[in-house]
C-alpha cells in the first residue's frame, strides 16, 4: 500500500492574540491557508481579527475566561471546521493537556507532542533528558531535592556556593532563589517550595550552581517527524530584567563559530533522539566558553524574527509544514547566516519603573528603511488593554555587520512615534548608545545593575 502524501491544511485556528496572532496569520495567508481568529471581548477591534477569514469571540477580557479557556477554543475550531490549531507563544502554547485535548478532538496541534511538552515543562525531567542525550547541564542536584536538610546541605556544599534553588514547574523568571551561604539554604528551599506550590501547583525544587556572570544564549531548532532536525544558529538574549528579555540579537557577539557548531549539533541530535517535532529553543547559560542547559521552550519564541532575518527561513511556515507531516525543506548545510539582526521589544510601560501603561494610542508612526522589520498588531486609535502582556510590537534591524544593525536600530527608534501611552522606547535608545552594549557580550545581570545605578544617581541628585 503506497504511503499517504502529506496534505497541507486548508484552515488553521490561531489560539492567541497580539503581534504573534498577526504573525501566524501572515504566514498562513502567504501559504494560501484560511485563518480563524479567536478573541476576547477586549480584542474585538484587533487588526488580526479584522483581517482573518473568520473570527470567534471566546469570552470576556480576563485570560482565564478566554485565551486559557480550552473548551471554548476547541468549540471555536469545531464550529469553523478548522483542521489545525496554532498556539503561538504564552497562554496555552506549552500546556501539554491542551495539546492532548486538541489532538483527541480530531485537530492537529501545531507544535510538539504532549509528551515532549510535559518532559520539557518539568525542569528536573528536562535536565535528566538532556544529560541522557549529551547536552551539557549546569552542575547541581541529579533531580528533585530530598526532604532531609542534612542531605540538602551536603549537595549544596558539593556543588559549591553560590547556588540557585529553582522550581521544577517554574517559568518566566518565577520560582527561583539565589543562596550564598549555608545558613540561608534551608529557609530558601522551604520558601521556594511554598511559592512553587502556590504558583505552579508543584512543590518540587532542585538545586544548581549559580553562575556569577553568564550570558543567555539560545539555539533555535527545527525538527520533523521523519527524524530530520537542524539548528538555525544562536541568539543572545542577555539584555534582560527580572529574567524577562528586552533586546535579542543574532548571532551572539564574540562567541567562536566552532563552539556554536558544536552545541548546535548536540541540540539537533537531541531532537532526533527524543523524537522532537516542530520549532523549539534550547536555552543556555554561557560562561568561559562553556554552555550549560537551563530549559527548552517547546514553541515559537518572541525573538524568532532575528533568526529569520539572518537565515532567511520562515520559522512559522516551517512549523505549519512539519505539523502537516511534511519533511523539513532544509538540511544543515543549507543554513547560512548573513549579517546581524537586533530586536527591541516595544512595551507599553514606563521606561524607568516598568509599570504597565495601557490606554489608547493617539499618534502612531512606524519606522522603515533598509533592513527594518516591525511586527505589531497596534495602530493609531488602538486601545492597549490592561489584561494582557504589555508588548506592543517588535522592532528588528538587520545589517551586514553588527555595527550597521545598531546604527539602523538607532535611526528606526528615532523615527518611531507612539503617543497616548508610555513606552520603553527611551530605554532602547539609551541602550543603543550604551558603551557596554556596543562592545557586546554583557552578562544577564548588566541591565539590572545599570538601572540600579541610574536610580541611585537620581535619588542622590
Amino acid at each position: 500500500m503506497p504511503l499517504a502524501i502529506p496534505k497541507m491544511f486548508e484552515k488553521i485556528l490561531i489560539a492567541n492574540r497580539g503581534e504573534i496572532a498577526l504573525r501566524i496569520q501572515r504566514a498562513c495567508r502567504e501559504m494560501g491557508i484560511k485563518t480563524v481568529a479567536i478573541h476576547s471581548e477586549a480584542d474585538a477591534d484587533a487588526k488580526y481579527v479584522m483581517l482573518a477569514d473568520e473570527s470567534v469571540c471566546i469570552g470576556p477580557p480576563p485570560s482565564r475566561d478566554s485565551y486559557l479557556n480550552i473548551p471554548a477554543i476547541i468549540s471555536a475550531a469545531e464550529v469553523t471546521d478548522a483542521q489545525a490549531i496554532h498556539p503561538g507563544y504564552g497562554f496555552l502554547s506549552e500546556n501539554a493537556d491542551f495539546a492532548e485535548r486538541v489532538e483527541n478532538s480530531g485537530f492537529v496541534f501545531i507544535g510538539p507532542t504532549a509528551a515532549s511538552i510535559r518532559t520539557m515543562g518539568d525542569k528536573v525531567a528536562a535536565k535528566a533528558a538532556m544529560k541522557r542525550v549529551g547536552v551539557p547541564c549546569v552542575p547541581g542536584s541529579e533531580g528533585a531535592l530530598p526532604d532531609d536538610p542534612k542531605e540538602i546541605r551536603r549537595l549544596a556544599a558539593q556543588v559549591g556556593y553560590p547556588v540557585i534553588i529553582k522550581a521544577s514547574g517554574g517559568g518566566g523568571g518565577r520560582g527561583m532563589r539565589v543562596v550564598h551561604t549555608e545558613a540561608a539554604l534551608i529557609n530558601a528551599v522551604n520558601t521556594t517550595r511554598a511559592e512553587a506550590q502556590n504558583a505552579f501547583g508543584n512543590p518540587t525544587v532542585y538545586l544548581e550552581k549559580f553562575l556569577e556572570n553568564p550570558r543567555h544564549v539560545e539555539i533555535q531548532v527545527l525538527a520533523d517527524e521523519h527524524r530530520g532536525a537542524i539548528y538555525l544558529g544562536e541568539r543572545d538574549c542577555s539584555m534582560q530584567r527580572r529574567h524577562q528579555k528586552i533586546i535579542e540579537e543574532a548571532p551572539a557577539p564574540g562567541i567562536k563559530p566552532r563552539l556554536i557548531e558544536r552545541i548546535g549539533e548536540r541540540c539537533a541530535e537531541a531532537c532526533r533522539k527524543l523524537g522532537y517535532r516542530g520549532a523549539g529553543t534550547f536555552e543556555f547559560l554561557y560562561e568561559a566558553d562553556e554552555f550549560y542547559f537551563i530549559e527548552m521552550n517547546t514553541r515559537v519564541q518572541v525573538e524568532h524574527p532575528v533568526t529569520e532575518m539572518v537565515t532567511g527561513i520562515d520559522i512559522v511556515q516551517e512549523q505549519i509544514r512539519v505539523a502537516a507531516g511534511m519533511k523539513l525543506r532544509y538540511r544543515q548545510r543549507d543554513i547560512v547566516k548573513r549579517g546581524h539582526a537586533i530586536e527591541c521589544r516595544i512595551n507599553a510601560e514606563n521606561p524607568v519603573t516598568f509599570v504597565p501603561s495601557p490606554g489608547r494610542i493617539t499618534q502612531y508612526h512606524t519606522p522603515g528603511g533598509p533592513g527594518i522589520r516591525y511586527d505589531s498588531h497596534a495602530y493609531a486609535n488602538y486601545y492597549v488593554p490592561p489584561h494582557y502582556d504589555s508588548l506592543v510590537g517588535k522592532l528588528i534591524a538587520h545589517g551586514d555587520t553588527r555595527e550597521q544593525a545598531i546604527a539602523r536600530m538607532r535611526i528606526a527608534l528615532s523615527e518611531m512615534v507612539i503617543e497616548g501611552i508610555q513606552t520603553n522606547i527611551p530605554l532602547h535608545q539609551e541602550l543603543m548608545n550604551d558603551a557596554a552594549f556596543i562592545a557586546g557580550g554583557m552578562s544577564i545581570h548588566y541591565l539590572e545593575e545599570k538601572m540600579a545605578a541610574l536610580k541611585q544617581i537620581q535619588s542622590e541628585a
